[in-house]
């Protein structure tokens, strides 16, 4: 039985294939660049360096302009790669979106109750720089099906959400 060799992507998939992957590797490797890490003014911080390096102003109009023309799914998707680290030796991932309620980590592979030890987790928040920016006390952190919940500490001061979401 013979088969046909698969049929290549059209030439708009693979731009946009390319694209994608060239965004998010931008993302990733000048993530680290914009302080204070973890913060919603990192991110405002890499939309103003995306914008500026598109040619646009840093005046408001033109940096809501970007923000519009990017749009909501495009603009969550870059948000939570900015947000997240992979630990590939510890097998854990981390997403810390400040405006969300908490920090959260879960495995990489297969949900294994091991590689969720708060002593493993909490290395792996120490080397992403979030130790200091989650609640110190170890018996907050929720540890759920696959997942353990970590409370942000700003939030468990008494910050509002709503603010951090702006």
């Amino acid at each position: 039985m013979s088969t046909s060799p698969p049929t290549p992507p059209e030439p708009v998939r693979l731009q946009a294939t390319l694209f994608d992957f060239a965004v998010l590797e931008l993302i990733r490797q000048h993530r680290e660049s914009f302080a204070p890490l973890w913060t919603v003014d990192s991110w405002a911080k890499l939309l103003i360096w995306l914008a500026l390096n598109c040619g646009l102003s840093g005046e408001r109009d033109s940096l809501e302009h970007f923000a519009s023309a990017l749009g909501a799914p495009l603009t969550s998707r870059l948000r939570r790669v900015f947000f997240e680290r992979d630990l590939g030796d510890l097998e854990l991932q981390v997403l810390a979106d400040p405006a969300e309620q908490q920090v959260l980590v879960l495995p990489q592979v297969a949900a294994d109750p091991a590689l969720l030890e708060i002593e493993r987790v909490a290395r792996a928040l120490e080397r992403v720089g979030l130790l200091d920016r989650v609640v110190p006390d170890r018996s907050r952190w929720q540890q759920l099906d696959g997942v353990v919940a970590i409370p942000w500490q700003h939030l468990a001061a008494g910050s509002n959400a709503e603010e951090v979401r702006a």
